[in-house]
């Protein structure tokens, strides 16, 4: 069996799976995306099941070599690189995920009652030490909910690490990429997880330099970035510190888990702080929101 050099090649777990379901339903939508080009179920072949996507022509806001020009040195067209990112998920969450026939993706009815329940009972069973501020979060989070709730396509681990741009200014987005926790939801809460950690102020001097979040330097500030988000998708973003506090508190469940398998993986044992960081944050937003009282 011949691939040609143009084709991404990716073994199938039941993640996986799922994200060949979705970016063939994103076809024909303005969701920029891989496309899907087959599957194969014939294990004789590569010893499992595998698909085919196209081959994405562009760049990944994470290679270690640092952002391509124009957007290493010039901050206007880096700005355009965040309005890109939430355009991405505000367009995601209109796609008509009925008509594409996702409607057993996931379960959208109770979703935000279940969110709680899910992840709680998920740390439970790797649980190897206590998160300062997770009761706190979570008792917050059982007493509120959205203003509103419009179900709709998510990808559910939205970041700069899941997307890829096209070559030049002005910025523009070639493709979101990583599908394994995509599901019929709240699309909102993949906006959350782009801004929890999103600075008010991105010229702060703690954004300068080189490493870290250098590359945050020159970006719109966080409202702007929400407004441009709003202005999209046409959805409300009044109830925003919900879904912060909500992306901290699963973000940190998560990590959690890699962080416990870490052993002598540098690269998991440096989720411990962040967790902590997460968690104390979400909790640090339920106290002082005005959100819901």
């Amino acid at each position: 069996m011949h691939i040609p050099p143009s084709f991404a090649l990716w073994s199938l777990d039941a993640g996986i799976r799922r994200e060949m379901r979705i970016i063939d339903a994103l076809d024909g939508t303005e969701v920029p995306h891989t496309a899907a080009l087959g599957v194969c179920e014939d294990p004789s072949v590569l010893g499992r099941t595998f698909y085919l996507m196209g081959w994405v022509d562009g760049w990944s806001p994470m290679n270690t070599d640092g952002w391509p020009a124009p957007f290493d040195t010039d901050l206007e067209a880096r700005q355009g690189l965040a309005y890109q990112l939430v355009e991405g998920i505000a367009l995601l969450g209109n796609v008509d995920w009925r008509a594409k026939g996702l409607q057993d993706l996931g379960r959208p009815d109770g979703f935000h009652e279940r969110q709680v329940d899910r992840w709680t009972a998920f740390l439970e069973r790797i649980k190897g030490r206590e998160l300062p501020g997770f009761d706190e979060a979570a008792a917050w989070l059982r007493a509120h909910k959205p203003i509103d709730f419009i179900p709709g396509l998510m990808h559910g681990d939205y970041q700069f690490a899941n997307v890829m741009f096209r070559h030049g200014a002005p910025a523009r987005l070639a493709a979101l990429i990583d599908w394994e926790m995509g599901t019929v939801g709240d699309p909102k809460l993949d906006l959350g997880w782009v801004v929890q950690s999103w600075p008010d102020d991105t010229d702060s001097p703690e954004y300068s330099g080189s490493g870290g979040y250098a590359y945050m330097t020159g970006m719109p500030s966080r409202d702007n970035v929400v407004q441009e988000y709003a202005d999209v998708s046409g959805r409300q973003v009044d109830d925003l510190d919900y879904y912060i506090i909500l992306a901290k508190w699963k973000l940190a469940v998560v990590l959690e888990q890699g962080f416990q398998r870490a052993g002598d993986d540098p690269k998991l044992e440096a989720f411990g702080p962040v967790v902590l960081d997460l968690m104390r944050g979400a909790a640090e937003v339920a106290e002082t929101t005005d959100y819901g009282r």
